[in-house]
């Protein structure tokens, strides 16, 4: 211990060489500064004790300094090792970290990043597959359709050029026997003339019908729509600006929360009295949101957990708001798509026509996602992001978020 600690560099002050102090008339020499002070503690510190024990015989008050002195010397000497085995103990445990925390680490590290190698592989071959498949499917659905309608163009072609050409010559022949049959002949032509206007009339009229045009459902796919819904909610831009309930639409059946987000309903006796209001709906229980869509990409979350009748939607500006009719009810019109949920049943409505869906469980929590440019509404869970139903069609004005409730409430999150 005394030689590896003479090796430190540590040094103290320098002090003028020959210096001295008298202690109660005894002549004591002072510490030399300019040795290493374990050298002062450790050589010095046997010094002192050989001096004390000389000046023991001679002098009593030179007894007690020395003796204080030696005390100080030897607790500062014990407080001095234990700074160095706390240093030696610090040592060894970051010479552990090295060797074996940070070197498994290391080890780890390649391991676990390896497998999340392997993983991303595996999920975007898996998803590749998958995308790769359903494109296939879906272009042969597209070509079967395309083949299915162009044999229905050829058909109808064919069949209504051969109709024209009948009824030309019908037509010519009738009008050649118009001006070029005296008077009296055409009263024994009746008979034939009527035989072919009769075959005149059995050509019949043209009628375009869905047969002639491209089933859009043949290029629907549930995994490319919820692979389209995931990458728009996941956006940067998921969430536009926040609608709220506009206040001046609610009807007397609701109560709306003093921050515009919760639409409560009210029971028979409790219904409120309010100043009449051309937006306002004055029978049905409804509602609509403050923000116009007519372009861009729009999504918002309404909360329904409460709620065991509801509906949630989109509707034109220009819904009717008075009377009890269909025209002010959501879903029973042209001019409003709802998701509605009444007597645990869920459906989606449109113009009076009601599609039964099913849900393996009842949300807590429904969005709605409105594509302008694709002209396509989406409704989903917002917890799984599932999709619950979809919706294309060519909106020809600006839409508004429309609401229905009639037990309890429901609250607009974004």
């Amino acid at each position: 211990m005394t030689e590896e600690l003479v090796t430190c560099d540590l040094t103290c002050p320098s002090s003028p060489p020959g210096s001295e102090k008298t202690s109660g008339g005894l002549k004591t020499e002072e510490m030399d500064f300019d040795q290493p002070i374990f050298s002062v503690l450790s050589g010095s510190g046997k010094r002192h004790e050989q001096e004390a024990d000389t000046a023991e015989a001679t002098s009593p008050a030179g007894t007690t300094a020395d003796s204080e002195s030696g005390i100080f010397t030897g607790e500062y000497e014990n407080q001095l090792v234990d700074v160095c085995e706390k240093m030696q103990l610090q040592a060894q445990r970051i010479e552990r970290f090295i060797d074996q925390t940070l070197t498994a680490k290391e080890q780890k590290l390649q391991v676990v990043a390896s497998k999340a190698r392997e993983q991303i592989v595996a999920q975007v071959s898996a998803a590749r597959e998958a995308l790769e498949e359903e494109e296939q499917r879906l272009l042969e659905e597209v070509q079967k359709e395309e083949e299915r309608v162009e044999q229905c163009l050829l058909t109808q072609r064919a069949h209504w050029s051969q109709a024209l050409s009948r009824l030309t010559q019908t037509r010519s022949g009738l009008v050649h026997t118009l001006t070029h049959t005296p008077d009296a002949q055409l009263v024994t032509s009746v008979q034939e003339i009527a035989d072919r206007v009769e075959e005149a009339d059995g050509v019949g009229e043209p009628c375009d019908t869905n047969q002639l045009n491209l089933n859009p459902d043949c290029s629907d796919s549930k995994l490319l729509r919820a692979l389209w819904a995931t990458a728009v909610l996941l956006g940067p831009n998921a969430y536009g600006p926040s609608s709220k309930f506009d206040e001046r639409t609610v009807s007397p059946l609701l109560s709306l929360s003093d921050d515009l987000y919760t639409l409560t309903f009210f029971h028979k006796k409790a219904r409120q009295l309010q100043l009449y209001d051309p937006a306002r709906f004055d029978c049905w229980p409804n509602a609509l949101g403050s923000l116009s869509m007519s372009s861009g990409t729009h999504s918002w979350v309404v909360d329904v957990g409460q709620s065991g009748a509801f509906k949630v939607g989109v509707c034109y500006t220009s819904l009717e708001r008075k009377g009890s009719g269909n025209e002010a009810r959501l879903g029973h019109n042209s001019q409003s798509w709802v998701l509605s949920h009444y007597d645990g049943d869920y459906s989606f409505c449109h113009a009076g026509k009601k599609e039964p869906l099913q849900l393996a469980r009842k949300p807590q929590r429904i969005g709605l996602l409105l594509d302008w440019p694709s002209q396509t509404l989406l409704f989903y869970e917002a917890d799984s992001s599932a999709v619950l139903h979809s919706v294309t069609h060519h909106f020809s004005a600006a839409l508004l978020p429309a609401f229905a409730v009639t037990d309890r409430s429901i609250t607009i999150l974004h």
